[in-house]
């Protein structure tokens, strides 16, 4: 009884501030609500007595990608996020929810496809999955394990840290 209410208000506190996150206009509170979301997130982790994965939302997530979201908004020019208000046009809100149609039956598809669901269900019946099956499935080479989803993730970060090094330094004035 007491994981059935501890995971009603996790998920409370994440749908709360996902959708404070999308709505505030403050970039700052947007990423601070953000922060709140993969903190509840791990919470959910560790109420299911997952703690490595708990641990690597907190240490990768929460810890990592929020600070490198901090750092490129510091970097960006303060008169640029002043005006960088946006209306809302009937155009752009069609669009977005196209986008959004197509995005969901492409992952409908794809579940299909794999017969994911199935899968996890089946899973599940047999028995709870151990920890040494899931730090296998992350770290291996074999079809469908993570190792190499991981090492784009990083080169990725890398690219994202050298450019915004780039885009922070000062340019030379040419004489």
């Amino acid at each position: 009884m007491a994981n059935i209410v501890m995971f009603c208000i996790l998920a409370v506190v994440i749908l709360g501030a996902a959708v404070m996150s999308v709505a505030t206009k403050r970039i700052m509170r947007s990423v601070t609500y953000l922060l709140i979301v993969l903190f509840g997130v791990a919470g959910l982790y560790f109420l299911l007595d997952y703690t490595f994965l708990g641990a690597a939302q907190i240490a990768v997530y929460a810890g990592g990608v929020t600070m490198l979201f901090i750092f490129a908004i510091q970097m960006v020019n303060k008169r640029a996020l002043e005006g960088a208000v946006e209306r809302l046009k009937a155009k752009s809100i069609v669009r977005g929810v196209l986008l959004a149609v197509v995005g969901l039956v492409t992952v409908l598809c794809v579940l299909a496809k794999n017969r994911l669901i199935d899968n996890v269900v089946e899973a599940t019946e047999n028995g709870e999955v151990s920890m040494e099956v899931i730090g296998n499935a992350l770290v291996g080479s074999d079809k469908f394990q993570y190792v190499l989803p991981f090492e784009f993730i990083s080169v990725f970060l890398l690219a994202c840290i050298i450019g915004g090094i780039v885009v922070s330094r000062k340019e030379k004035e040419i004489k």
